[in-house]
Protein backbone atom coordinates (compact mmCIF):
# COMPACT_ATOMS: atom_id res chain seq x y z
CA UNK A 1 0.00 0.00 0.00
CA UNK A 2 1.21 3.40 -0.77
CA UNK A 3 2.21 5.95 1.90
CA UNK A 4 -0.10 8.70 0.48
CA UNK A 5 -3.35 7.92 2.01
CA UNK A 6 -2.16 8.66 4.90
CA UNK A 7 -0.14 11.75 4.26
CA UNK A 8 -3.64 13.03 2.44
CA UNK A 9 -5.12 12.45 5.93
CA UNK A 10 -2.65 14.17 7.80
CA UNK A 11 -2.85 17.52 5.41
CA UNK A 12 -6.85 17.08 6.57
CA UNK A 13 -6.36 16.83 10.36
CA UNK A 14 -4.21 20.09 10.11
CA UNK A 15 -7.24 22.13 9.09
CA UNK A 16 -9.82 20.30 11.20
CA UNK A 17 -8.79 19.17 14.61
CA UNK A 18 -7.64 22.41 15.65
CA UNK A 19 -11.09 23.76 15.73
CA UNK A 20 -12.69 20.56 17.20
CA UNK A 21 -9.89 20.23 19.70
CA UNK A 22 -9.77 23.54 21.07
CA UNK A 23 -13.56 23.74 21.62
CA UNK A 24 -13.97 20.38 23.06
CA UNK A 25 -11.70 19.49 25.55
CA UNK A 26 -9.32 22.90 26.21
CA UNK A 27 -13.12 24.98 26.28
CA UNK A 28 -14.15 22.20 29.29
CA UNK A 29 -10.85 22.64 31.10
CA UNK A 30 -11.46 26.90 31.20
CA UNK A 31 -15.02 26.33 31.64
CA UNK A 32 -14.41 23.70 34.59
CA UNK A 33 -11.46 26.04 36.23
CA UNK A 34 -13.78 29.08 35.98
CA UNK A 35 -16.54 27.45 37.71
CA UNK A 36 -14.22 26.45 40.48
CA UNK A 37 -12.67 30.13 40.55
CA UNK A 38 -15.81 31.70 41.93
CA UNK A 39 -15.78 28.82 44.53
CA UNK A 40 -12.04 28.26 45.26
CA UNK A 41 -13.09 27.03 48.87
CA UNK A 42 -16.06 24.76 47.94
CA UNK A 43 -15.46 21.56 46.77
CA UNK A 44 -17.86 19.75 44.06
CA UNK A 45 -20.58 17.06 46.26
CA UNK A 46 -18.25 14.45 44.01
CA UNK A 47 -14.87 15.61 45.07
CA UNK A 48 -16.18 14.89 48.73
CA UNK A 49 -17.39 11.94 48.25
CA UNK A 50 -14.36 10.48 46.33
CA UNK A 51 -11.90 11.46 48.35
CA UNK A 52 -13.72 10.27 51.73
CA UNK A 53 -13.83 6.72 49.63
CA UNK A 54 -10.25 6.88 48.65
CA UNK A 55 -8.74 7.99 52.30
CA UNK A 56 -10.67 5.23 54.00
CA UNK A 57 -9.30 2.62 51.73
CA UNK A 58 -5.51 4.08 52.26
CA UNK A 59 -2.99 0.86 53.47
CA UNK A 60 0.19 0.60 51.95
CA UNK A 61 -0.70 -1.74 49.76
CA UNK A 62 -1.85 1.27 47.49
CA UNK A 63 0.22 3.93 49.37
CA UNK A 64 3.48 2.74 47.88
CA UNK A 65 2.49 2.41 44.37
CA UNK A 66 0.77 6.27 44.63
CA UNK A 67 4.54 7.54 46.20
CA UNK A 68 5.69 5.85 43.03
CA UNK A 69 3.52 7.58 40.78
CA UNK A 70 4.29 10.99 42.45
CA UNK A 71 7.69 10.21 42.18
CA UNK A 72 7.87 9.59 38.83
CA UNK A 73 4.90 12.01 37.25
CA UNK A 74 6.78 15.50 38.98
CA UNK A 75 9.63 16.70 40.55
CA UNK A 76 13.06 16.64 38.89
CA UNK A 77 12.33 12.77 37.68
CA UNK A 78 9.16 13.20 36.07
CA UNK A 79 9.38 17.16 34.60
CA UNK A 80 12.91 16.89 33.88
CA UNK A 81 15.01 13.66 33.64
CA UNK A 82 12.18 11.44 31.82
CA UNK A 83 10.84 14.22 29.26
CA UNK A 84 15.01 14.30 28.46
CA UNK A 85 15.54 10.41 27.90
CA UNK A 86 12.61 10.21 26.10
CA UNK A 87 13.08 13.30 23.28
CA UNK A 88 17.02 12.07 23.38
CA UNK A 89 15.44 8.21 22.36
CA UNK A 90 13.02 9.73 19.86
CA UNK A 91 16.11 11.47 18.39
CA UNK A 92 18.13 8.13 18.17
CA UNK A 93 15.63 6.65 16.65
CA UNK A 94 15.79 9.28 13.84
CA UNK A 95 12.13 10.85 14.39
CA UNK A 96 13.49 14.37 15.19
CA UNK A 97 9.88 15.76 14.16
CA UNK A 98 8.72 13.15 16.98
CA UNK A 99 10.78 14.58 19.09
CA UNK A 100 10.14 17.82 18.65
CA UNK A 101 6.52 17.07 19.13
CA UNK A 102 6.75 15.60 22.28
CA UNK A 103 8.89 18.48 23.62
CA UNK A 104 6.40 21.06 22.26
CA UNK A 105 3.46 19.36 24.01
CA UNK A 106 5.25 18.64 27.23
CA UNK A 107 6.41 22.13 27.72
CA UNK A 108 2.75 23.86 26.04
CA UNK A 109 1.20 21.60 29.14
CA UNK A 110 3.22 22.40 31.48
CA UNK A 111 2.61 26.14 31.07
CA UNK A 112 -0.84 25.91 30.80
CA UNK A 113 -1.01 23.99 34.06
CA UNK A 114 0.74 26.58 35.74
CA UNK A 115 -1.07 29.58 33.99
CA UNK A 116 -4.49 27.49 35.42
CA UNK A 117 -2.88 27.20 39.00
CA UNK A 118 -2.17 30.76 39.34
CA UNK A 119 -5.32 31.99 37.91
CA UNK A 120 -8.25 29.65 39.47
CA UNK A 121 -5.87 29.33 42.85
CA UNK A 122 -8.12 26.35 44.49
CA UNK A 123 -6.72 24.66 47.86
CA UNK A 124 -5.30 21.46 48.06
CA UNK A 125 -7.35 18.82 50.06
CA UNK A 126 -6.55 18.63 53.64
CA UNK A 127 -5.85 15.03 53.41
CA UNK A 128 -2.57 15.46 51.33
CA UNK A 129 -0.17 12.89 52.38
CA UNK A 130 2.45 14.64 50.10
CA UNK A 131 4.50 17.86 50.04
CA UNK A 132 3.43 19.98 46.63
CA UNK A 133 3.28 23.61 45.47
CA UNK A 134 0.02 25.60 45.76
CA UNK A 135 -2.66 25.39 43.35
CA UNK A 136 -4.75 22.30 43.28
CA UNK A 137 -6.89 22.77 39.58
CA UNK A 138 -5.48 21.38 37.43
CA UNK A 139 -3.30 18.58 38.38
CA UNK A 140 0.30 18.73 36.35
CA UNK A 141 0.67 14.85 37.14
CA UNK A 142 -2.11 14.14 35.12
CA UNK A 143 -2.02 16.41 32.26
CA UNK A 144 1.57 15.27 31.88
CA UNK A 145 0.76 11.38 31.60
CA UNK A 146 -1.68 12.55 29.79
CA UNK A 147 0.08 14.58 27.30
CA UNK A 148 2.85 11.60 26.79
CA UNK A 149 -0.36 8.91 26.63
CA UNK A 150 -1.62 10.92 23.26
CA UNK A 151 1.85 11.78 21.79
CA UNK A 152 2.69 8.25 21.61
CA UNK A 153 -0.65 7.00 21.21
CA UNK A 154 -0.15 9.37 17.86
CA UNK A 155 3.66 8.81 17.01
CA UNK A 156 3.30 5.01 17.80
CA UNK A 157 -0.56 3.83 16.52
CA UNK A 158 -1.02 0.29 18.06
CA UNK A 159 -3.41 -0.75 20.14
CA UNK A 160 -1.59 -1.63 22.75
CA UNK A 161 0.13 1.93 22.64
CA UNK A 162 -3.41 3.43 23.27
CA UNK A 163 -4.05 1.11 25.87
CA UNK A 164 -0.85 1.12 28.38
CA UNK A 165 -1.32 5.00 27.78
CA UNK A 166 -4.44 5.39 28.55
CA UNK A 167 -4.38 3.07 32.14
CA UNK A 168 -0.83 4.95 32.90
CA UNK A 169 -2.98 8.49 32.54
CA UNK A 170 -5.86 6.76 34.60
CA UNK A 171 -3.93 5.75 37.35
CA UNK A 172 -1.78 8.78 37.88
CA UNK A 173 -5.25 10.70 38.42
CA UNK A 174 -6.57 8.10 40.88
CA UNK A 175 -3.21 8.30 42.67
CA UNK A 176 -3.02 11.92 42.60
CA UNK A 177 -6.38 11.61 44.59
CA UNK A 178 -5.49 8.98 46.68
CA UNK A 179 -2.61 10.75 48.04
CA UNK A 180 -4.89 13.63 48.91
CA UNK A 181 -2.94 15.90 46.55
CA UNK A 182 -6.14 16.86 43.94
CA UNK A 183 -9.96 16.53 43.98
CA UNK A 184 -11.08 14.40 41.48
CA UNK A 185 -12.40 16.92 39.57
CA UNK A 186 -8.78 18.51 39.66
CA UNK A 187 -7.39 14.97 37.61
CA UNK A 188 -10.25 15.19 35.09
CA UNK A 189 -9.13 19.02 34.15
CA UNK A 190 -5.87 17.91 33.92
CA UNK A 191 -6.76 14.67 31.42
CA UNK A 192 -8.80 16.82 29.60
CA UNK A 193 -5.97 20.14 29.37
CA UNK A 194 -2.89 17.29 28.47
CA UNK A 195 -5.00 15.37 25.75
CA UNK A 196 -6.45 18.67 24.09
CA UNK A 197 -2.84 19.96 24.26
CA UNK A 198 -1.38 17.07 22.76
CA UNK A 199 -3.64 17.31 19.79
CA UNK A 200 -3.75 20.51 19.25
CA UNK A 201 -0.19 20.61 18.57
CA UNK A 202 -0.29 17.60 16.77
CA UNK A 203 -2.64 18.91 14.13
CA UNK A 204 0.06 21.90 12.40
CA UNK A 205 2.69 18.73 12.65
CA UNK A 206 0.33 16.19 11.15
CA UNK A 207 1.66 15.66 7.53
CA UNK A 208 5.75 15.35 8.71
CA UNK A 209 4.53 13.22 11.66
CA UNK A 210 2.86 11.00 9.19
CA UNK A 211 5.92 11.59 6.31
CA UNK A 212 8.44 10.35 8.78
CA UNK A 213 6.57 7.49 10.28
CA UNK A 214 6.45 6.30 6.95
CA UNK A 215 9.72 6.11 6.67
CA UNK A 216 11.70 2.55 7.32
CA UNK A 217 13.16 2.00 10.48
CA UNK A 218 17.01 2.94 10.68
CA UNK A 219 17.10 -0.84 12.08
CA UNK A 220 15.49 -2.12 9.30
CA UNK A 221 17.47 -0.44 7.27
CA UNK A 222 20.98 -1.73 8.59
CA UNK A 223 19.05 -5.36 8.78
CA UNK A 224 18.39 -5.28 4.75
CA UNK A 225 22.10 -3.90 4.24
CA UNK A 226 24.04 -6.77 2.72
CA UNK A 227 27.04 -7.92 4.52
CA UNK A 228 30.50 -7.14 3.79
CA UNK A 229 32.30 -9.98 1.77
Amino acid sequence: MSATPPLHQAARIQRRWPLISASVAIALVLVLGAIIAFRPNEPFVIDLKWMAEVTEHRSPVWTVPALFFNWVGGGIVGSVVIPVVIFLLLLAFRRPWGASYFAIASVISVVCVQVLKHTVGRARPSEILVVADPGSFPSGHTANAATMAVVFGILFPRVWVWCVGGAWAILMAISRTYLGAHWLSDTIGGLLLGAGVAVIVWAPLAYKLAEESARPHPFVLARSRPAPR
